[in-house]
């Protein structure tokens, strides 16, 4: 990450490392919180419930919790409950769903867009071409904080992913250039895994989603 910035010009303040733990157990979060990890991505919503009331059973209630898989809405009350941030909002419905369900007692949660900038039919995610409406309508809703984009885009090797990094870099800067959302709040980039981080990085990415790399391969 930090050779990484060091090439395009970056400070490595500015890009934070989310460790993807689903799949892995309470020990191997609380080995990478030992090692100074504090954010955490889980693609399951009762899976990650339960490791965060397991994690803070032990004690580790300082860690942050991002869900990042695909959000239905027969989850999102676990998902507004339990977690810090949710990045795969892709409709209106779902985002309205988590307002409503955030306890008051707990701070806004914390979403990003997520952007089918690929435009794969199989794959979760708001068009490029509706997302600004959609991020428009998300900031007027309580309880939520607007934080940026996120994007997994279609797989791909080396340079050829580039592209789709750079046009949701591009998307999310118009938004930003737009005034639809505070430019202080709206500061969050996701995109990059093991395999690309360093391009995503090179892209303009703010955060990275790191899991085997981290954790080794799942099974």
């Amino acid at each position: 990450m930090r050779k990484a910035c060091a090439r395009a010009g970056r400070e490595p303040a500015g890009v934070r490392l989310l460790a993807v733990s689903k799949g892995f157990g309470p020990a191997a979060v609380g080995a990478a919180a030992a090692a100074g990890q504090r954010e955490f991505g889980e693609n399951y919503a009762q899976e990650g419930a339960t490791k965060i009331a397991a994690l803070a059973a032990a004690g580790r209630r300082d860690l942050v919790w991002h869900f990042i898989g695909p959000l239905q809405s027969n989850k999102t009350r676990l998902a507004a409950e339990n977690f810090h941030w949710v990045q795969s909002v892709d409709r209106l419905r779902i985002a309205e769903r988590l307002s409503a369900q955030r306890p008051p007692s707990l701070p806004p949660l914390n979403v990003c867009v997520q952007v089918n900038i690929s435009g794969e039919a199989s794959k979760s995610g708001c068009a490029p071409d509706e997302t600004a409406t959609l991020c428009a309508a998300l900031a007027r809703l309580p309880r939520l904080r607007l934080r940026g984009l996120m994007a997994i885009p279609a797989p791909a090797s080396g340079e050829t992913v580039r592209p789709a990094f750079r046009a949701l870099r591009e998307l999310y800067e118009d938004i930003r250039g737009r005034g639809l959302v505070p430019a202080a709040e709206f500061d969050t980039l996701s995109m990059g895994m093991s395999a690309d981080f360093e391009i995503a990085i090179e892209e303009g990415a703010t955060l990275v989603r790191i899991g085997s790399a981290i954790f080794g391969p799942r099974s």
